[in-house]
Protein backbone atom coordinates (compact mmCIF):
# COMPACT_ATOMS: atom_id res chain seq x y z
CA UNK A 1 0.00 0.00 0.00
CA UNK A 2 1.32 3.44 -0.90
CA UNK A 3 2.76 5.46 1.93
CA UNK A 4 0.45 8.49 2.05
CA UNK A 5 -2.54 9.73 4.01
CA UNK A 6 -5.80 11.52 3.37
CA UNK A 7 -4.05 14.67 4.56
CA UNK A 8 -1.42 14.18 1.85
CA UNK A 9 -4.15 13.87 -0.78
CA UNK A 10 -5.81 17.03 0.47
CA UNK A 11 -2.54 18.97 0.53
CA UNK A 12 -1.61 17.90 -2.99
CA UNK A 13 -5.06 18.76 -4.33
CA UNK A 14 -4.82 22.21 -2.77
CA UNK A 15 -1.31 22.83 -4.08
CA UNK A 16 -1.97 21.65 -7.63
CA UNK A 17 -5.69 22.08 -8.18
CA UNK A 18 -5.83 18.55 -9.64
CA UNK A 19 -8.78 16.20 -9.14
CA UNK A 20 -9.03 13.57 -6.42
CA UNK A 21 -8.49 10.54 -8.67
CA UNK A 22 -5.56 12.13 -10.50
CA UNK A 23 -3.90 12.99 -7.17
CA UNK A 24 -4.35 9.45 -5.83
CA UNK A 25 -2.95 7.90 -9.01
CA UNK A 26 0.07 10.21 -8.91
CA UNK A 27 0.73 9.41 -5.25
CA UNK A 28 0.40 5.70 -5.96
CA UNK A 29 2.87 5.93 -8.84
CA UNK A 30 5.26 8.05 -6.77
CA UNK A 31 4.89 5.70 -3.77
CA UNK A 32 3.76 8.56 -1.56
CA UNK A 33 6.49 11.04 -2.56
CA UNK A 34 4.60 14.35 -2.83
CA UNK A 35 7.29 16.16 -4.82
CA UNK A 36 7.43 13.36 -7.39
CA UNK A 37 3.64 13.16 -7.48
CA UNK A 38 3.47 16.88 -8.22
CA UNK A 39 5.91 16.42 -11.08
CA UNK A 40 3.91 13.49 -12.43
CA UNK A 41 0.73 15.56 -12.40
CA UNK A 42 2.47 18.29 -14.38
CA UNK A 43 3.94 15.84 -16.89
CA UNK A 44 0.66 14.02 -17.46
CA UNK A 45 -1.20 17.28 -17.65
CA UNK A 46 1.21 18.79 -20.16
CA UNK A 47 0.84 15.71 -22.35
CA UNK A 48 -2.82 16.63 -22.71
CA UNK A 49 -2.30 20.32 -23.48
CA UNK A 50 -2.32 19.86 -27.26
CA UNK A 51 -5.40 17.63 -27.02
CA UNK A 52 -7.22 20.45 -25.24
CA UNK A 53 -6.32 23.16 -27.76
CA UNK A 54 -9.51 22.72 -29.74
CA UNK A 55 -11.81 22.82 -26.75
CA UNK A 56 -14.18 25.70 -26.08
CA UNK A 57 -13.47 28.09 -23.22
CA UNK A 58 -16.73 29.79 -22.26
CA UNK A 59 -16.18 30.16 -18.51
CA UNK A 60 -13.60 32.04 -16.48
CA UNK A 61 -13.25 35.43 -14.83
CA UNK A 62 -12.15 39.02 -15.27
CA UNK A 63 -9.60 40.82 -13.11
CA UNK A 64 -8.71 44.50 -13.03
CA UNK A 65 -6.46 47.03 -11.38
CA UNK A 66 -6.61 50.81 -11.62
CA UNK A 67 -4.49 53.53 -10.08
CA UNK A 68 -2.09 56.38 -10.80
CA UNK A 69 -3.72 57.21 -14.11
CA UNK A 70 -3.58 53.69 -15.56
CA UNK A 71 -6.04 50.81 -15.56
CA UNK A 72 -5.65 47.22 -16.74
CA UNK A 73 -8.40 44.66 -17.40
CA UNK A 74 -7.77 40.99 -18.24
CA UNK A 75 -10.16 38.19 -19.20
CA UNK A 76 -8.91 34.68 -18.37
CA UNK A 77 -10.98 31.78 -19.69
CA UNK A 78 -11.37 28.09 -18.85
CA UNK A 79 -13.77 25.35 -19.89
CA UNK A 80 -16.05 24.91 -16.85
CA UNK A 81 -17.40 26.97 -13.98
CA UNK A 82 -15.95 24.31 -11.65
CA UNK A 83 -12.42 25.42 -12.58
CA UNK A 84 -13.47 29.09 -12.68
CA UNK A 85 -14.31 28.78 -8.96
CA UNK A 86 -11.04 26.98 -8.14
CA UNK A 87 -8.80 29.17 -5.91
CA UNK A 88 -5.77 28.11 -8.00
CA UNK A 89 -7.42 29.55 -11.10
CA UNK A 90 -8.09 32.80 -9.26
CA UNK A 91 -4.47 32.96 -8.11
CA UNK A 92 -3.30 32.41 -11.67
CA UNK A 93 -5.52 35.25 -12.92
CA UNK A 94 -4.13 37.59 -10.24
CA UNK A 95 -0.58 36.62 -11.23
CA UNK A 96 -1.32 37.27 -14.89
CA UNK A 97 -2.87 40.64 -14.04
CA UNK A 98 0.22 41.62 -12.03
CA UNK A 99 2.41 40.86 -15.06
CA UNK A 100 0.12 42.91 -17.31
CA UNK A 101 0.32 45.87 -14.95
CA UNK A 102 4.08 45.61 -14.55
CA UNK A 103 4.86 45.25 -18.26
CA UNK A 104 2.18 47.58 -19.61
CA UNK A 105 0.82 44.87 -21.91
CA UNK A 106 -2.15 46.20 -23.85
CA UNK A 107 -3.24 43.05 -25.71
CA UNK A 108 -3.31 39.30 -25.19
CA UNK A 109 -0.39 38.59 -27.51
CA UNK A 110 1.94 40.97 -25.64
CA UNK A 111 0.85 39.59 -22.28
CA UNK A 112 1.39 35.95 -23.28
CA UNK A 113 4.96 36.80 -24.32
CA UNK A 114 5.70 38.75 -21.11
CA UNK A 115 7.90 37.12 -18.47
CA UNK A 116 7.29 36.52 -14.77
CA UNK A 117 9.77 34.70 -12.50
CA UNK A 118 11.71 33.39 -15.48
CA UNK A 119 8.64 32.03 -17.29
CA UNK A 120 6.46 33.52 -19.96
CA UNK A 121 2.78 33.97 -19.19
CA UNK A 122 2.05 31.35 -21.85
CA UNK A 123 4.19 28.86 -19.92
CA UNK A 124 2.30 29.71 -16.72
CA UNK A 125 -0.96 29.00 -18.53
CA UNK A 126 0.35 25.71 -19.88
CA UNK A 127 1.33 24.60 -16.38
CA UNK A 128 -2.08 25.54 -15.04
CA UNK A 129 -3.64 23.74 -17.99
CA UNK A 130 -1.71 20.66 -16.88
CA UNK A 131 -2.65 20.71 -13.21
CA UNK A 132 -6.25 21.85 -13.59
CA UNK A 133 -6.91 19.61 -16.59
CA UNK A 134 -8.65 22.22 -18.73
CA UNK A 135 -7.76 24.55 -21.55
CA UNK A 136 -6.92 27.95 -20.10
CA UNK A 137 -6.36 31.06 -22.17
CA UNK A 138 -6.21 34.83 -22.04
CA UNK A 139 -8.87 36.15 -24.38
CA UNK A 140 -8.62 39.93 -23.99
CA UNK A 141 -6.55 42.63 -22.35
CA UNK A 142 -7.39 46.32 -22.09
CA UNK A 143 -5.20 49.15 -20.83
CA UNK A 144 -6.48 52.69 -20.34
CA UNK A 145 -4.52 55.82 -19.45
CA UNK A 146 -6.39 58.87 -18.17
CA UNK A 147 -6.30 61.52 -15.47
CA UNK A 148 -8.33 59.09 -13.36
CA UNK A 149 -9.08 55.45 -14.13
CA UNK A 150 -11.77 53.60 -12.19
CA UNK A 151 -12.35 49.86 -12.25
CA UNK A 152 -15.46 47.88 -11.41
CA UNK A 153 -15.98 44.12 -11.23
CA UNK A 154 -19.42 42.52 -11.13
CA UNK A 155 -20.47 39.01 -10.14
CA UNK A 156 -23.41 37.75 -12.17
CA UNK A 157 -23.77 34.85 -9.72
CA UNK A 158 -22.77 34.77 -6.03
CA UNK A 159 -20.95 31.45 -6.41
CA UNK A 160 -18.81 32.59 -9.36
CA UNK A 161 -15.89 35.02 -9.59
CA UNK A 162 -16.42 38.35 -11.38
CA UNK A 163 -17.86 37.82 -14.86
CA UNK A 164 -18.05 41.47 -15.95
CA UNK A 165 -15.20 43.94 -15.69
CA UNK A 166 -15.10 47.65 -16.53
CA UNK A 167 -12.47 50.36 -16.78
CA UNK A 168 -13.48 53.99 -17.29
CA UNK A 169 -11.13 56.93 -17.74
CA UNK A 170 -12.32 60.33 -16.59
CA UNK A 171 -11.16 63.91 -16.10
CA UNK A 172 -12.50 66.01 -13.23
CA UNK A 173 -15.48 65.21 -11.03
CA UNK A 174 -15.62 63.01 -7.96
CA UNK A 175 -14.68 59.36 -7.55
CA UNK A 176 -18.29 58.34 -6.89
CA UNK A 177 -19.42 59.76 -10.23
CA UNK A 178 -16.78 57.72 -12.07
CA UNK A 179 -17.77 54.61 -10.15
CA UNK A 180 -21.45 55.17 -10.93
CA UNK A 181 -20.60 55.43 -14.62
CA UNK A 182 -18.49 52.26 -14.42
CA UNK A 183 -21.45 50.42 -12.88
CA UNK A 184 -23.71 51.81 -15.61
CA UNK A 185 -21.32 50.49 -18.28
CA UNK A 186 -21.37 47.06 -16.65
CA UNK A 187 -25.17 46.99 -16.75
CA UNK A 188 -25.91 48.61 -20.12
CA UNK A 189 -22.96 47.47 -22.28
CA UNK A 190 -22.38 50.50 -24.54
CA UNK A 191 -20.36 49.88 -27.68
CA UNK A 192 -18.60 53.24 -28.00
CA UNK A 193 -17.95 56.36 -25.94
CA UNK A 194 -19.43 59.08 -28.18
CA UNK A 195 -21.32 59.50 -31.45
CA UNK A 196 -18.04 60.48 -33.12
CA UNK A 197 -16.77 56.96 -32.42
CA UNK A 198 -19.50 55.37 -34.55
CA UNK A 199 -18.17 54.97 -38.09
CA UNK A 200 -19.99 56.82 -40.86
CA UNK A 201 -20.88 53.59 -42.68
CA UNK A 202 -22.76 52.27 -39.65
CA UNK A 203 -24.69 55.53 -39.24
CA UNK A 204 -25.58 55.54 -42.95
CA UNK A 205 -26.79 51.94 -42.69
CA UNK A 206 -28.98 52.72 -39.66
CA UNK A 207 -30.41 55.77 -41.43
CA UNK A 208 -31.17 53.68 -44.53
CA UNK A 209 -32.87 50.96 -42.48
CA UNK A 210 -34.90 53.58 -40.61
CA UNK A 211 -36.08 55.14 -43.86
CA UNK A 212 -36.95 51.83 -45.53
CA UNK A 213 -38.81 50.67 -42.43
CA UNK A 214 -40.77 53.91 -42.21
CA UNK A 215 -41.77 53.71 -45.86
CA UNK A 216 -42.77 50.06 -45.42
CA UNK A 217 -44.97 51.16 -42.52
CA UNK A 218 -46.59 53.79 -44.74
CA UNK A 219 -45.43 56.80 -42.73
CA UNK A 220 -46.28 60.20 -44.30
CA UNK A 221 -43.54 61.79 -46.39
CA UNK A 222 -43.81 65.05 -44.48
CA UNK A 223 -42.82 63.29 -41.24
CA UNK A 224 -40.17 61.04 -42.80
CA UNK A 225 -37.13 63.13 -41.87
CA UNK A 226 -38.18 63.45 -38.23
CA UNK A 227 -38.97 59.72 -37.98
CA UNK A 228 -35.62 58.75 -39.47
CA UNK A 229 -33.65 61.00 -37.14
CA UNK A 230 -35.67 59.74 -34.18
CA UNK A 231 -34.83 56.12 -34.97
CA UNK A 232 -31.17 56.88 -35.57
CA UNK A 233 -31.19 58.72 -32.24
CA UNK A 234 -32.61 55.58 -30.60
CA UNK A 235 -29.70 53.61 -32.08
CA UNK A 236 -27.28 56.05 -30.46
CA UNK A 237 -29.07 55.73 -27.12
CA UNK A 238 -28.66 51.95 -27.29
CA UNK A 239 -24.98 51.96 -28.21
CA UNK A 240 -23.28 55.23 -27.27
CA UNK A 241 -22.29 55.65 -23.63
CA UNK A 242 -22.78 59.41 -23.45
CA UNK A 243 -26.23 59.12 -25.06
CA UNK A 244 -27.54 56.28 -22.91
CA UNK A 245 -30.13 57.08 -20.22
CA UNK A 246 -28.21 56.98 -16.93
CA UNK A 247 -28.81 53.88 -14.82
CA UNK A 248 -29.53 55.85 -11.64
CA UNK A 249 -31.67 58.51 -13.31
CA UNK A 250 -33.08 57.58 -16.70
CA UNK A 251 -34.34 61.14 -17.25
CA UNK A 252 -30.74 62.20 -17.80
CA UNK A 253 -28.13 60.89 -20.22
CA UNK A 254 -24.74 59.71 -18.98
CA UNK A 255 -23.23 62.70 -20.77
CA UNK A 256 -25.51 65.10 -18.87
CA UNK A 257 -24.69 63.47 -15.53
CA UNK A 258 -20.96 63.79 -16.19
CA UNK A 259 -21.32 67.40 -17.29
CA UNK A 260 -23.32 68.34 -14.19
CA UNK A 261 -20.63 66.69 -12.03
CA UNK A 262 -17.86 68.64 -13.74
CA UNK A 263 -16.44 65.44 -15.22
CA UNK A 264 -15.60 64.12 -18.66
CA UNK A 265 -15.31 60.49 -19.76
CA UNK A 266 -12.32 59.92 -22.03
CA UNK A 267 -12.29 56.13 -22.56
CA UNK A 268 -13.76 52.87 -21.32
CA UNK A 269 -13.41 49.11 -21.68
CA UNK A 270 -15.93 46.40 -20.79
CA UNK A 271 -15.43 42.64 -20.80
CA UNK A 272 -18.00 39.97 -20.08
CA UNK A 273 -16.70 36.43 -19.77
CA UNK A 274 -17.25 34.49 -22.96
CA UNK A 275 -18.99 37.35 -24.78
Amino acid sequence: MANYTAADIKALRESTGAGMLDVKKALDEAEGDKAQATELLRIKGLKGVTKREGRTTSNGLVVAKAGEGVGTLVEVLCETDFVAKNPKFGELADQVLAVAVETGAADAEALLAATADGKTVQELLDEANATLGEKIEIKRVARIEAATVTSYLHRTSPDLPAQIGVLVGTEGGEEQTARDVAMHIAAFSPSVLSREDVDAETVAKERRIAEETAREEGKPEAAMSKIIEGRVGAFFKDNVLLDQPFAKDSKKSVGTVLEEAGAKATAFARFRVGA
